[in-house]
């Protein structure tokens, strides 16, 4: 009787959440946009393509997205919808409904505490862009290039006080975790829908804004044209080609079900495939927009592409100091940061919060205070692992690096791996044909042969790489 009661209490809750899903096809694709849009793209991927020889691995980079990514994005997007709730409840009701084994649901709990995990220290590095957006503002970047006489040695130390300083981590993180909260307690149309709408649009203006700067003034945007699309394979190794199927995976913001949790409030006329394709092309622009607009700079200063996850937070900090009106770029360039950021954090804040409004029947506002305070206080131990705690070690890694290998390297690819075997091999055909809307066409036998075959060759790749 409880059962049954609980049951017809998560049926009503969930209907309520779907009459106010998704307002039209271009809020999800500029919400799922923003969810794949982050770090990733703008951090990440100029040094990773700055590393690894630039336009060969970025030619492999575009084919893992169309091979690997982007059927394990439409699968996710696809079990969400069909599942109609949280990526918990989805794999249920998928069980009840073609008589699978509910064991399945691991896939949703993965996700979930991957995505409670990423979130607890993503937002301690989105943090440190709010932080050097006040270094502009209040003129710490450019003192630190006019009054040193080594402006790289200057920047090291700007972005090592950062790191040493715990009140300061601390700052950043907690107005991260603040204003991804009240975005997500406002409800799909009200909170997410409403701020994705302004800040993706925002965020091409300003990364647009930052290319045609580079293309003008720089005088080495050529250059970087070439470097990122003219392919030198002698440069490319099976390191890169790893690498970049790692990046592919991750980039789309699948595997921590946020895209399931997503597609659960897409309507059922809006075609996956197709929202699918435009969400894998924003992503992609924008990492390809990112390495046109800090590339031309950093030639132009002489400085090194592969400069490795401080190319953004040294290495163009100093690049700044030297450009002309690189005050303004350089709050433009963090203010992007930021924002990109922020369009990630909510939705991997999401799933998590739309497993306690379903299955415990409380209010979104009550569902992202506790989770986003859990979250947040499981943050501070990435905070403190750069200073105070420094020394705490888990297997010889600090806290910090503990979580992001845990949940970059293993949890991540461990459920893109299930979700890709789970599409491919156990729903049915009709299942896929129904919600991907391609009836009996070829299409439909390319995307199954991926999933099925591919897909899980490629994530088990990089799952076994990042394990060895």
């Amino acid at each position: 009787m409880n059962s049954s009661a609980e049951s017809l209490r998560g049926a009503r809750l969930l209907g309520r959440r779907h009459a106010g899903g998704w307002s039209s096809r271009m809020a999800f694709i500029l919400a799922a946009a923003g969810s794949a849009v982050g770090l990733g793209n703008v951090w990440k991927f100029p040094y990773i393509a700055g590393e690894y020889g630039g336009g060969a691995f970025v030619l492999v980079y575009l084919a893992c997205i169309g091979l690997i990514g982007l059927p394990i994005l439409a699968a996710e997007i696809m079990i969400g919808r069909r599942g109609g709730g949280s990526p918990i409840h989805s794999f249920e009701s998928l069980a009840a409904r073609e008589g699978h084994s509910k064991n399945w649901r691991v896939i949703g709990w993965i996700g979930i505490g991957c995505a409670f995990l990423i979130l607890s220290f993503y937002s301690v590095v989105a943090g440190w862009s709010l932080s050097y957006l006040w270094f502009v503002v209040d003129g710490q970047i450019a003192a630190a290039g006019s009054e040193s006489h080594d402006v790289a040695l200057a920047m090291g130390d700007l972005f090592a006080n950062l790191l040493a300083s715990p009140a300061a981590l601390l700052a950043g993180h907690t107005l991260i975790m603040g204003i991804t909260m009240l975005i997500v307690a406002g409800g799909i149309r009200s909170g997410l829908e409403r701020a994705v709408c302004w800040m993706v649009p925002g965020l091409f203006l300003l990364l647009i804004a930052l290319v045609v700067y580079a293309a003008a003034t720089t005088g080495r945007f050529t250059s970087a044209i070439t470097f990122l699309f003219k392919p030198d394979f002698s440069a490319l190794s099976w390191e890169a080609v790893l690498v970049a199927l790692g990046h592919a995976f991750f980039t789309l913001s699948v595997g921590m079900t946020a895209m399931m949790a997503y597609g659960s409030y897409l309507k059922r006329h809006v075609s996956i495939g197709k929202a699918s394709f435009a969400i894998a092309g924003l992503d992609t622009l924008v990492a390809l927009l990112a390495g046109l607009a800090i590339f031309p700079i950093v030639f132009a200063q002489g400085l090194e592409p592969g400069a490795g996850p401080g190319l953004i937070f040294v290495t163009l900090p100093i690049a700044f100091t030297e450009v002309p009106g690189g005050s303004l770029v350089a709050m433009l360039f963090f203010l992007f940061l930021a924002i990109a950021a922020l369009s990630s954090t909510i939705s991997i804040l999401e799933p998590v919060v739309e497993y306690l409004e379903q299955r415990r029947a409380w209010t979104r506002p009550k569902a992202t205070t506790v989770m986003g305070t859990s979250i947040w206080m499981l943050g501070i131990s990435s905070v403190l692992a750069f200073n105070v705690a420094a020394d705490v070690t888990v297997f010889g890694m600090n806290l910090f690096d503990f979580l992001d290998f845990v949940t970059s390297n293993l949890l991540l690819p461990l459920g893109g791996l299930l979700i890709a075997i789970y599409a491919g091999h156990v729903l049915s055909r009709e299942a896929l044909a129904d919600e991907l809307g391609l009836g009996e066409s070829r299409l439909l036998e390319i995307w199954r042969f991926l999933l099925r075959y591919l897909t899980p060759v490629g994530v088990g790749a990089v799952l076994i790489y990042n394990l060895i």
